[in-house]
């Protein structure tokens, strides 16, 4: 007798949050794969969450987050703090997986029942993450995960979106990699929480160390009450400095919540994953075989300048929204 997805759901979950690992792992596929299972217990995985602390960690290619991201896991874990890592990896032109996957990643870790390591496909997504690393986080954090690391494929500039995810955003640099880097570091300086300056022990760290803290001069002391932007500088491969940055992490979200800016960013959050759920939604509809003719009739009508391309949009968007109300209709019916 075959199990009902919900129910099914409903038991990873269950299992999920007793601890196996397995189970997470299938919640975390389900939803990456939109299956009924997925779709049916996403709200059950929301409303069980609201615990972790969300930590983005980003920055340029080449600045070693992979392994600053091992070595602050190993430094958590050894403050008794459990520790899942969602590591979004650039995609295979010819499959769109992940290039780089899990088991190259954090090694040491893997027999650590504390820590979990997954990696995700950006799917050619620009931002640095891709559609699933929401509702994996929310995995993590409704099956008891105390910090979730979000590493980012390192893009640059493109790399904002991870602001829509993380409570704490990290923004790693290196020394010695040229003007180039400087651009992006001064792209990526706003929607910094803290500024890592990782490989600190090479000579020209200090420099580095003080053109960020320049750069952050220039905006000004914070207001009152408001949190000052940290420059930490750190040494992945043998953990220095990593214990200060573990009390970064810890301190600012201590401000976050004493600020009352921990809700405002969870609902900046959630209007943005609404509206690129909504945008991913009506797109997927377009493409659905029942919308396609109306699609290329459009096409037809714009290309033949009978039609401008605003008006079919909304024309389209219309008919896909009249089209899901009549099929909710007839399912209540």
């Amino acid at each position: 007798m075959s199990v009902a997805p919900a129910s099914h759901g409903a038991a990873l979950l269950d299992r999920g949050r007793a601890g196996e690992v397995a189970a997470i792992s299938q919640l975390i596929t389900a939803l990456e794969a939109r299956s009924d299972v997925g779709r049916l217990i996403l709200g059950d995985v929301y409303a069980a969450g609201g615990g972790a602390h969300v930590v983005g960690v980003t920055g340029a290619p080449g600045s070693g987050k992979s392994t600053l991201v091992g070595a602050l896991a190993k430094e958590l874990r050894r403050r008794g703090r459990t520790v899942g890592v969602i590591a979004v990896d650039p995609s295979s032109s010819l499959s769109g997986g992940a290039i780089l996957g899990d088991r190259i990643r954090m090694q040491e870790h893997t027999l650590d029942p504390g820590v979990f390591v997954r990696s995700m496909s950006s799917r050619g997504r620009f931002g640095g993450v891709s559609r699933a690393t929401v509702d994996a986080v929310a995995v993590l954090d409704a099956t008891g995960w105390e910090v979730v690391v979000v590493e980012t494929v390192g893009v640059g500039q493109a790399e904002v979106e991870i602001v829509q995810i993380a409570h704490t955003t990290v923004v790693v640099s290196v020394p010695g990699l040229g003007d180039e880097v400087q651009a992006i570091k001064a792209g990526l300086l706003e929607v910094a929480d803290l500024h890592v300056v990782n490989k600190a022990d090479r000579a020209d760290a200090s420099k580095t160390i003080a053109e960020l803290l320049g750069m952050l001069s220039l905006a000004g002391p914070p207001a009152a009450g408001g949190w000052a932007v940290p420059v930490l500088g750190t040494v992945g491969l043998d953990g220095g400095g990593v214990p200060e940055l573990a009390d970064a992490l810890d301190a600012h979200l201590a401000w976050l919540r004493s600020s009352g800016e921990l809700v405002r960013r969870e609902r900046a959050a959630a209007i943005a994953r609404i509206r690129a759920i909504v945008r991913d939604l009506v797109l997927e509809r377009m493409h659905d075989p029942a919308h396609g003719r109306h699609f290329e009739a459009a096409v037809d009508e714009v290309t033949a300048r009978r039609l401008d391309p605003h008006t079919a949009a909304s024309r389209l968007i219309d008919r896909v929204g009249a089209d899901a109300e009549s099929r909710v209709r007839g399912a209540r019916s």
